[in-house]
């Protein structure tokens, strides 16, 4: 093999390791474990927390059930007869699993116009800001997990005509959501993050 393309090869390798860590931390359920492995993760949690109102736990919680902390998520693959690719589910990507639309209208809203879906930083912003104009447009409180679920899931115009109420399975996922959220507070606490 070549001096050049071993050099190649060996740039293709490294390349392939990236920056980015689209990948879950170890141990989901415990949010200390989370943020000692990804202390960036916190970091940008409580910046959201800061500027938007949003309790890091209600954050964490959010973003487990949406990607399980992937950053780059998407939402599962359709298919016409069981194999004829037909697109995705939803435009839904990264951390937050944020719509296209939602997306280009917070970028537009916040000035964050370089912002993605698969940065930590910008997710988290991103749930932030949505959380907060649910809080301003429904009267939500920032640090009910449950309702600030619902009202993610559906869009504020889906959660305000009730369209939650008819889908037994979301309004038990919300539970968990709400659940999962006072466990990582408790935890956060305990180890000294909160």
């Amino acid at each position: 093999m070549s001096r050049l393309l071993r050099a190649l090869v060996l740039l293709v390798f490294v390349a392939s390791c990236g920056s980015s860590e689209y990948s879950a931390p170890r141990n989901l359920d415990d949010a200390c474990s989370i943020v000692s492995q990804r202390p960036k993760y916190l970091k940008a949690m409580q910046r959201t927390e800061q500027r938007w109102g949003v309790p890091v736990p209600v954050q964490m919680a959010t973003i487990y059930q949406e990607s399980k902390f992937v950053g780059n998520a998407r939402t599962p693959r359709q298919f016409a007869l069981g194999v004829i690719p037909m697109g995705r589910q939803s435009s839904a990507y990264g951390y937050s699993q944020a719509l296209d639309g939602t997306w280009d209208e917070y970028r537009v809203e916040t000035g964050r116009r370089g912002a993605k879906r698969d940065d930590i930083e910008d997710a988290t912003d991103f749930m932030g800001w949505y959380m907060h104009g649910t809080t301003l447009k429904l009267g939500i409180s920032k640090g009910d997990a449950r309702g600030q679920y619902l009202a993610y899931h559906e869009g504020r115009a889906g959660y305000a005509r009730g369209s939650h109420n008819r889908k037994a399975w979301l309004i038990r996922v919300a539970g968990e959501v709400a659940q999962r959220a006072v466990v990582y507070e408790a935890q956060l606490v305990a180890c000294g993050r909160r």
